[in-house]
Order: C-alpha cells, then sequence, then structure tokens
C-alpha cells in the first residue's frame, strides 16, 4: 500500500455508526467511507493512489501479512507438469465472506491443511446488526485479530483484502495481487428474512448478490482462467417439489423425446432468487468461457466449532439466534437455555436438509481438491440429514431434559410463505462419494449447542426471540430495525 498520497472519506453517515466502524476495524485503514445502495449503508473503503493511475479512485485491500515459508515450501513442493500436460493442484485459495460464519470456518479450515489462504470481505455483516440492533450469541473478535491470533498460535498467515467485490476495481486488485488458484464464494447477503424486510434491502440483495457473483466471473475470466469457482448456493433454490430432488439436474422425457435439463427451481424469499440468478448465470459462463465451476447446493448449517474454531476463544465463531439471521435449531436452544417455549412457525412440517460446520468445510475441501473439468457447471446438494421443524423442536426438548431444563413448545403464525406440511426428499450422493464423512445430529451435539446457549445466555436479547419480519408485510420505506408483526 505505497505511494498512498490522499484518502477520500465521505460524510454521510451517523457519528453513531462512524464510532462503531472505527472501534470494530480500526486496524484497517485509519478512515472509512460509506455508499448508499437506496436507503441501505454499507461500508466502502476509498483510497486515490496515485502509482499507475492517478486518475482513477479505487478501493485498496488491507493486507494482514505476508507470504509465510510455510505457504513457499508448499509452492516449491508444487509440481504443475506430469507427462500427460498440465495438472490442475489448487493450493492458492482466496475465500470471499471469509469473516462470515461458513467463510472463516472454511478459512482456518483450509489454512490448516496448508492451503494458502486469502480473505476477501467487506465487514458489511457486522453492519447489519449494527443497524439492525443484532449481536451473535458468541462474542466475536474482530477480523484483523481474528487473524492475528491465527498467525501466533500456527505460523500461518491469511491474506485479507477488505472491500466490496460489487467495486470491479476492488476485485480487480485483489485478484491481481493473490493470483487465487481456486475461489470459495461465501460473499453474499445470506438471509431470506433479510430479503424480505423492505424495498431497499430486496433490491441491496440481489444487487449486492448478482453483480458481486458476475464481477468474480469477470475476474476469474480476465486473470485466472484455470481457476475453479466453488460457489456457495441454496438447497432453498429447489423449493419443495412434489417429486424427488435431485442434484442439480433431471431427465425427463416429454412427447417422446429425453433430455437432462437444470432441475426446476421454485425460490422463496428475493434472497433464494438471487441464489437462483447465480445458479444460471455461472452455468452460462462455464458454456460461454470454459470456466470450471461447483455450485454447492448447502441445506441448513449448525454448530459453533470446528478443529480449528475450538483452538481459542478469540477464533470462536458466530452463534446468530435472531429472527433475521438465526436458523431454527439455533433459535430452539437459545430459547429452550432462557426458559422461552419454543417457537415453531405454524404446522412445523416444513423439512429441509442440515449439516454440520464441520461438514460444510470438509466439503468445501473435497470440491477444491477435487476440481470440476473446464466447461463444467456441477452441481453437489450439500447436506448430510433432513429434518422438519417439528422433529428439531423434540430434538431440542429431549436433549434439554437430560440437562435439567424445562422445554415447552408453543404454536406461532408462519411469517413466511411456505408448506407447511410436504413431501421432500433430496439426494446427496456426490459428495459422499468424494469421501465425505457427516457429523450427524447426535445427542452430543446438541448438548455442545445447549452448554454454548447457556454459557453466554445473558448476552441474549430476548426482544429478537420471536420473528418479526413477515414475507405478505415486507415494508417499501427503509426500516432501520426490524418491526414487530401482530
Amino acid at each position: 500500500m505505497a505511494n498512498l498520497l490522499s484518502i477520500s472519506c465521505a460524510v454521510n453517515t451517523s457519528p453513531a455508526t462512524r464510532t462503531y466502524l472505527r472501534s470494530h476495524n480500526k486496524c484497517v485503514l485509519p478512515c472509512h467511507a460509506y455508499k448508499a445502495c437506496g436507503n441501505h449503508m454499507f461500508p466502502s473503503i476509498i483510497i486515490k493512489s496515485h502509482r499507475e493511475k492517478p486518475q482513477r479512485a479505487i478501493a485498496v485491500y488491507a493486507t494482514a501479512a505476508s507470504v509465510s515459508q510455510d505457504v513457499k515450501s508448499i509452492s516449491e513442493a508444487w509440481s504443475p507438469q506430469s507427462p500427460s500436460g498440465p495438472i490442475y493442484n489448487p493450493k492458492k485459495v482466496m475465500v470471499i465472506g471469509g469473516d462470515g460464519y461458513c467463510g472463516w470456518a472454511t478459512a482456518l479450515h483450509l489454512s490448516n491443511k496448508n492451503y494458502e489462504v486469502a480473505i476477501v470481505d467487506s465487514l458489511v455483516r457486522r453492519l447489519f446488526d449494527h443497524q439492525l440492533g443484532l449481536d451473535s450469541l458468541t462474542p466475536i473478535s474482530s477480523i484483523q485479530n481474528r487473524i492475528r491470533l491465527w498467525k501466533s498460535l500456527t505460523g500461518k498467515n491469511i491474506q485479507l483484502y477488505v472491500g466490496d467485490i460489487c467495486d470491479f476495481e476492488f476485485l480487480f486488485d485483489a485478484f491481481k495481487s493473490f493470483e487465487p488458484d481456486a475461489v470459495v464464494h461465501f460473499g453474499e447477503q445470506r438471509s431470506a428474512p433479510y430479503s424480505m424486510i423492505d424495498r431497499s434491502r430486496a433490491v441491496f440483495t440481489q444487487q449486492n448478490n448478482v453483480i458481486g457473483t458476475l464481477n468474480v466471473l469477470f475476474a476469474i475470466k480476465e486473470f485466472s482462467e484455470e481457476c475453479h469457482l466453488v460457489k456457495l448456493g441454496t438447497m432453498g433454490e429447489y423449493g419443495t417439489p412434489n417429486i424427488d430432488i435431485e442434484e442439480g439436474y433431471i431427465t425427463i422425457t416429454h412427447n417422446g423425446r429425453t433430455d437432462t435439463l437444470p432441475y426446476p427451481k421454485q425460490a422463496s424469499s428475493f434472497y433464494h432468487l438471487s441464489k437462483v440468478h447465480d445458479s444460471h448465470n455461472i452455468a452460462f459462463t462455464c458454456k460461454a468461457w470454459g470456466m470450471r465451476a461447483t455450485d454447492l447446493n448447502q441445506g441448513v448449517v449448525y454448530g459453533v466449532r470446528t478443529e480449528e474454531t475450538a483452538m481459542h476463544e478469540e477464533l470462536c465463531n458466530r452463534f446468530d439466534y435472531d429472527g433475521v439471521f438465526g436458523t431454527a435449531l439455533n433459535r430452539f436452544c437459545v430459547q429452550a437455555a432462557v426458559g422461552h417455549p419454543l417457537t415453531v412457525y405454524g404446522m412445523g412440517g416444513q423439512t429441509r436438509g442440515y449439516l454440520d460446520i464441520r461438514d460444510t468445510v470438509q466439503c468445501v475441501e473435497l470440491a477444491i481438491a477435487n476440481p470440476a473439468k473446464p466447461g463444467e457447471f456441477r452441481v453437489f446438494n450439500q447436506f448430510t440429514e433432513q429434518f422438519s421443524v417439528n422433529n428439531l423442536a423434540a430434538l431440542v426438548t429431549n436433549a434439554g431434559k437430560k440437562l435439567g431444563l424445562e422445554v415447552k413448545t408453543m404454536t406461532v403464525p408462519n411469517p413466511r410463505v411456505e408448506a407447511e406440511e410436504h413431501y421432500y426428499n433430496a439426494k446427496h450422493t456426490k459428495l459422499m462419494e468424494l469421501g465425505l464423512r457427516p457429523h450427524l445430529l447426535s445427542d452430543s451435539l446438541l448438548d455442545s449447542l445447549l452448554n454454548f446457549a447457556i454459557q453466554f445466555k445473558d448476552r441474549v436479547d430476548h426482544s429478537q426471540i420471536m420473528p418479526n419480519i413477515s414475507w405478505k408485510k415486507i415494508g417499501v420505506k427503509a426500516q432501520t430495525a426490524p418491526v414487530q408483526t401482530s
């Protein structure tokens, strides 16, 4: 970051927001700017650099550490040639969204597996909490402190690029600097309820997710055509059809002719729709440009600890329990811990695929180590078990009783538009065939989640327990905090 001659900072933010961001990101750069998407504000670090193009104001990155000797030895050991030609053997992985729940666990896991890792993140997820009055149940340290601690514990460097991938010039610089062999893309607004709060957040979700992914695709085309994109999709793209859900594609016979086609998509929120658009764009670029990509249609993830995040309390991952970002299992564990009845939405028959966070990082590693072929767009359904909401409530009730908790259940009006009783049978064999060894939802894992909730129950905001975002009552005007619904 040499030759930085001037810094420009927008002043369109409140003193409270500036104070908050400085206190949480003070190690990134001495000043922060923001840009608006409708009525939604999100951070962007803007620095004027006169090194190469004096006329251009660009977003630049903050590098946490230089390349270590460990990484150098890996690079020297990597032999990209074989008698039959080049071998695609990725060693440098860019994790976009590496400050988030799945991204942070994945970045540490890959670093621990001796990949050279770079995190790209705008840190906007932390701003969402600030705007909506939310917080992780588990205290989470700043990304800069996390990376420094990881280096001190393991000797391994993780590089950090702070900026918005919707800014292509920022992404351009990050790609040129790091030169990834694989990109793991978690960098999207990932909450269906968040996308249904109001118009500005619906627009932000689709703009951020679709344009950000398009920028990643163009960056790979421009700088690293061999780079393998591992993109986090969602099982929610499929909806709840009355037939078995295949892995990405379905073979059908119609009027005497047979073809294999992308499985029909029935998304149920503006967030899920953004994921459908992503899948179509990625499939098209694989066909048109010969890119290699893996779409991981992930189920609902639970759990806090991986081998790496358990190494120190300051490496701890997020634990969201609110009605915006919290999943049903997380919410139930927190409700049981504080003596609140478990809130089952509607009839409780909503069934989805679930997996442990330890399996998420396994799946990503398997996808990287076994890359798609050039021109191939492959889809893996990434989950290990299926549960209904009622199943989860029963499991938490039984686990709570073993810990001496009196757990009750209550039915609340479903704020979503979804089938509450339905057929659900999704295939998930491809990752198993690659060697996934799943951690199933056991009594010991539920005990661990409940004990986390009990340990930090003093941090629970009881006003966030009940659902407060309605699919049918989505607002036109921007809201600064969730509004309680009747």
